[in-house]
């Protein structure tokens, strides 16, 4: 294991040097670019990994996602923006797994593509594994999914020339002279820094001969987009629109995390509107299509349309993922329920229902776990939930659909209502009824929470045994008188203690106890109607 350390910046302050090569292959100019007295931060569990291999003699360089997002964070911060971490670092080299693991004995090495991971010791979850992969070259991708071969490459410029994108084709070269002098050198062959600061997805090479190695980059590319908030490069989006039917052959799996990744991304809206438009959706949900150009109730938005405002808001706010997708699906059955006109406005019966199922489908289709499939399917079935405080609902009522729904999923529903509402273009989220039902749902499930004599640790049995009389009211009123005591003081709920009390209360005539038991019971239902009133003040309801 690495020994541990804190994260602290390392100050790398690199000269101005400028170095251009022909790179034959894709008769691509090859750039290696230093950049101009900038300072990045390296971890030095990094740095010890670059500096270990590199004094055994091994190139060694951290690559792709976190060179791109240390170059994304520099530029933040020169904005004025805060700029983010890299989320995991990862390291390419000359040396071969087998050397890589003598050098780092807390390591593992579990798959065929020359990958070796090595345990850090990091309390930070980015840095408490380090992946280091042997340069490698791929051959042919015959399943469109995974290389036929992963053979070892000769060069860096080998390696960074099979992967995915531009942005991700940089690799860093540190020179470590001593912890606070240290030289690097951005080594960019495909222009992933000028497509960084042009904002845009690009295809390393030729755009359809990546996407034929493995057809998941295309939905990577947009989800790449609606993360960082770039466009496709044209070549690349046209070449996606081309080959968009090869995602027949990814499993589903590897299409669910993609989605969910676009889904949690800040801009899952737009990156939802690009696999629409890209021909990609036909391989995740289809049935959303369905929904385009049908008109809704009210016609102001399609059903499509609809859907994705409602989604857009559920990112906004900033809700869970699976509250994000009950948004986005959650009248996915219109289309399939459209029926005649009714005062002027199209009619949807059963929408909830068939929706549910539908979602249910789709979602087990594209292998989710089932705890999230029945949620999603339960939150649609049932947004149509209908409460209004002026029509006398029931609590029973409100208690059943907390049945059906789930006590742990009432929050949620809620939320999807609310996508529901401002996906339509209202400009209230939350009006008087929707806060009321939230407040009658919390009042019913904090029920449990009234005092209530079965938290004593004594019963009417232990009233009459100690007081030797049969039954009557005599014993509630010393229960009552007892609750209200243990309410004051809940370190006096001790058998013992309450049976002694009780012969004490025995002794009191009739009258006193009654007044007594009297007394207690209203404070009781004065704590109670305080307690409501406090949940009616949190949701701004009468």
């Amino acid at each position: 294991m690495l020994r541990r350390h804190v994260l602290y910046p390392i100050e790398l302050w690199a000269h101005t040097r400028k170095i251009s090569q022909k790179l034959k292959k894709d008769k691509f100019f090859a750039t290696l670019s230093v950049m101009v007295r900038s300072k990045i931060s390296i971890p030095k569990e990094v740095a010890q990994i670059v500096a270990r291999l590199g004094s055994a003699g091994h190139q060694a360089y951290p690559v792709g996602g976190c060179v791109r997002d240390l170059l994304l964070a520099r530029v933040s911060t020169d904005e004025g923006g805060r700029g983010e971490k890299p989320k995991d670092w990862d390291v390419t080299t000359s040396a071969k797994p087998e050397e890589i693991m003598a050098l780092f004995p807390d390591s593992f090495y579990e798959n065929r593509f020359l990958t070796v991971t090595v345990k850090t010791g990091s309390d930070d979850p980015a840095l408490a594994e380090i992946e280091i992969t042997t340069f490698r070259a791929e051959g042919k991708y015959t399943d469109k999914r995974h290389p036929d071969e992963v053979r070892f490459a000769e060069t860096l410029e080998e390696d960074l020339s099979r992967r995915d994108f531009t942005v991700n084709a940089m690799a860093l070269n540190i020179t470590i002279h001593d912890t606070r002098n240290t030289t690097h050198e951005i080594i960019d062959l495909f222009g992933g820094q000028e497509d960084l600061k042009k904002k845009l997805i690009h295809a390393v090479g030729n755009p359809e001969e990546r996407f034929d190695e493995d057809a998941l980059r295309m939905m990577r590319a947009v989800r790449l987009a609606a993360e960082l908030g770039f466009a496709l490069e044209d070549e690349t989006a046209r070449a996606i629109q081309t080959h968009a039917g090869k995602m027949a052959f990814i499993a589903k799996e590897r299409i669910r995390d993609e989605f969910i990744k676009i889904v949690e991304s800040p801009r899952a809206g737009e990156g939802v509107r690009l696999l629409q438009r890209l021909g990609l959706f036909a391989h995740v949900i289809p049935e959303l299509e369905q929904g385009i150009g049908v008109e809704n109730r009210p016609r102001v938005f399609s059903v499509y349309e609809h859907n994705l405002k409602a989604f857009e808001y559920g990112v906004k706010a900033g809700y869970a993922t699976d509250v994000r997708i009950a948004a986005l699906l959650h009248d996915v059955g219109k289309p399939a329920t459209k029926g005649p006109e009714k005062n002027g406005e199209w009619t949807f019966y059963g929408h909830d229902v068939v929706g549910g199922r539908m979602a249910a489908q789709i979602l087990t289709r594209l292998h989710f776990p089932r705890e999230t499939v029945e949620k999603v399917a339960k939150l649609i079935r049932w947004h149509l939930f209908k409460y209004d405080p002026d029509e006398g609902i029931t609590d029973s009522s409100v208690r059943r659909l907390i049945r059906r729904v789930g006590a742990a999923h009432m929050a949620d529903l809620v939320r999807v209502r609310i996508c529901d509402r401002m996906g339509m273009g209202v400009p209230k989220a939350l009006p008087y009824r929707l806060r009321h039902f939230q407040f009658r749902v919390e009042k019913i499930l904090r029920e449990e929470e009234e005092p209530k004599p079965k938290i004593l640790k004594v019963r009417g049995e232990d009233v009459m045994e100690v007081l030797g009389i049969p039954p009557s009211p005599t014993i509630g009123r010393v229960l009552e008188v007892l609750l209200q005591e243990v309410i004051d003081d809940p370190a006096l709920n001790m058998r013992e203690y309450l049976r002694s009390r009780i012969a004490q209360l025995g002794k009191l005539s009739d009258e006193e106890l009654a007044r007594i038991a009297e007394q207690s019971e209203s404070k009781i239902e004065l704590a109670e109607d305080e307690r409501i009133s406090s949940i009616k003040a949190k949701y701004y309801v009468k």
